[in-house]
């Protein structure tokens, strides 16, 4: 699987993976540094890839996967 990590996916992971809760791209960006369309695209991808979930509507956390490819 060709996977999206790319240095701004990276940015978006680590955040994810630090916090317990869901957060929105918003919240993303602030941390990242990122704008927020760039984070909201790169987690359209992350959740085709299945890296990130969403278990709240706008709101995303880290799956598993996306623990293990930030890690790879």
């Amino acid at each position: 699987m060709a996977s999206q990590t790319t240095p701004d996916a990276k940015k978006v992971l680590s955040v994810l993976a630090k916090t317990k809760e869901p957060m929105g791209n918003k919240q993303v960006a602030e941390q990242t540094g990122l704008e927020s369309k760039l984070v909201s695209s790169t987690m359209s991808a992350l959740k085709k890839e299945g890296l990130v979930d969403s278990p709240v509507r706008c709101k995303y956390g880290i799956t598993p996967a996306g623990k293990k490819a930030l890690k790879g």
